[in-house]
């Protein structure tokens, strides 16, 4: 395997970590705090990864997640993501799971039907969880039945999923972060 790199870099949401080949990213840390342990968590990922400056390349990688999370509408299919050390099955779901438009979501069920097995939707949701570029291959886009959050095994759980969904204007079926805000407050009166 080639040599790897990876950044750590501030976000909307905090710091954030990305690791790259010469193929493409091979993870994605979103924050952990600070940045001391988001590179902490990155470097247990991606142990053999060197710190470098992002090529241009991958700064725009990072130009691209830091628009989306500051509530841009940014399509990130053209980021290249190394796969080679993904499973054949966890890459045909990203596959799906990164043509999903900002804004909108998908099922777990939804994604094993079109791999061609609607029992397949608990080995969707396995994928899901060992997604090693999350945002970049959007897993908060994902929702489990009836448009509930189902899980996001990235730091802050489903909190940070609804966050993201939220920052892209999708409307997952459960609860939102601003339930809780009256009605003038979320803009309806």
């Amino acid at each position: 395997m080639s040599q790897r790199h990876y950044t750590v870099f501030d976000s909307p949401i905090g710091p954030c970590g990305i690791a790259w080949s010469e193929a493409g990213l091979v993870a994605v840390q979103l924050p952990e705090g600070d940045a001391e342990r988001t590179r902490a968590r990155l470097m247990k990922r991606v142990p053999d990864a060197v710190e470098a400056q992002p090529t241009p390349v991958i700064a725009d990688a990072i130009a691209g997640i830091l628009a989306l999370l500051a509530g841009e509408r940014r399509d990130l299919r053209d980021i290249a993501i190394d796969d080679r050390a993904i499973p054949d099955f966890n890459r045909r779901v990203y596959a799906i799971a990164r043509a999903i438009p900002p804004g909108e979501t998908m099922t777990y069920g939804a994604i094993a039907e079109r791999l061609g097995d609607k029992l397949l939707a608990r080995a969707v949701g396995q994928a899901m969880g060992e997604n090693p570029t999350p945002i970049v291959m959007p897993c908060h886009r994902v929702l489990a039945a009836s448009g509930k959050t189902g899980g996001f095994s990235a730091p802050g759980g489903v909190d940070t999923k609804l966050k993201l969904l939220t920052i892209e204007g999708a409307q997952p079926g459960g609860p939102t972060l601003f339930d809780d805000l009256p009605l003038v407050a979320r803009g309806r009166r």
